[in-house]
């Protein structure tokens, strides 16, 4: 997928270094922009391989609006485990006793998995450090607690007005960002629709930008959903535009980003959706297990460590 990979290059060439809030040092360019066309093919990164099952996930625990990763962790997903742990550390004293990405830190990660697993939800403990409070999902189904669902009346928007420019699901909320364990990276997004020809477009606004861990998942995420929503509103999946404000390499993954450079993009595959869907209580009540990826060739993972 060359668009990804020439953002990456466009960094490396005009980068910009500052220091950020995980003390990990980053590169950075101020505003980028790429577009993806999902007509014939989906934009999974093949330069390294993309855990889409992960991503499918996450993107069903955003539709239903939960903010309890126990929903990720039951179903072996644990793109979110971080946050919520280094969170159980501070409020037990305990982030001294576990230095940061240590041994010790992951063992105790891995400890704290396990014991949230074995949990029902509604347990006390899982309730308490497993929540990520209001954070995106909370926002897009029920705005600063008001029921406002705001993914259900973009829904309906494009079903009943479609020429509106006003279709827009936000996740920021200036009231609520100092309870979010991480305030949102991928801000706000937008839908058009294209009523001639029948065709759904979207857009979302990126504020932050983990260009090696999290671009490629958030163009995978988007670009699903833009399948999800076309296909419940009987129309025809065409561009997902990312907007990217601060996009960012963070220097320790400077050799992994030379390596997938090194590497030449494959065939795009294709994502199917196996099971009928009519309405958004049904995205809300899809599993992994209803997706079909084909033809998926990639390269070989590249690991790196995640800035918490």
């Amino acid at each position: 997928m060359r668009q990804y990979l020439n953002l990456l290059e466009e960094i490396q060439k005009n980068w910009v270094e500052k220091d950020d809030r995980t003390w990990t040092w980053v590169i950075w360019i101020f505003w980028m922009q790429a577009k993806y066309d999902l007509n014939d093919w989906f934009p999974l990164v093949t330069t390294k391989k993309t855990f889409l099952r992960g991503i499918i996930v996450e993107l069903i625990w955003l539709i239903r609006g939960e903010t309890n990763i126990k929903y990720l962790v039951d179903r072996d997903v644990h793109i979110w485990d971080e946050w919520p742990f280094q969170n159980y550390l501070k409020q037990n004293n305990l982030e001294q006793e576990f230095p940061k990405y240590s041994l010790k830190w992951l063992e105790e990660k891995k400890n704290f998995i396990e014991k949230i697993k074995s949990l029902p939800k509604d347990d006390e403990f899982v309730k308490k450090y497993w929540e990520l409070w209001p954070v995106y999902w909370r926002q897009w189904r029920n705005f600063n607690w008001q029921n406002i669902d705001q993914l259900k009346q973009a829904i309906n928007q494009i079903k009943e007005n479609p020429e509106n420019r006003r279709i827009i699901v936000s996740a920021w909320n200036p009231v609520e960002i100092d309870e979010m364990l991480l305030p949102p990276c991928h801000s706000f997004f937008q839908f058009n629709v294209d009523t001639k020809n029948k065709k759904l477009n979207l857009q979302m606004y990126q504020r932050s930008a983990d260009m090696f861990l999290w671009v490629p998942f958030n163009i995978a995420s988007y670009s699903a959903l833009l399948l999800l929503v076309s296909k419940i509103t009987w129309l025809i999946p065409w561009t997902f535009t990312h907007t990217l404000w601060d996009a960012h390499i963070y220097k320790n993954h400077l050799e992994q980003v030379n390596l997938q450079l090194s590497r030449e993009p494959l065939k795009l595959p294709e994502l199917n959706i196996l099971k009928n869907i009519n309405s958004l209580e049904d995205l809300e009540n899809l599993e992994w297990s209803d997706f079909e990826l084909k033809n998926y060739n990639h390269y070989d993972e590249i690991k790196a460590p995640v800035a918490v």
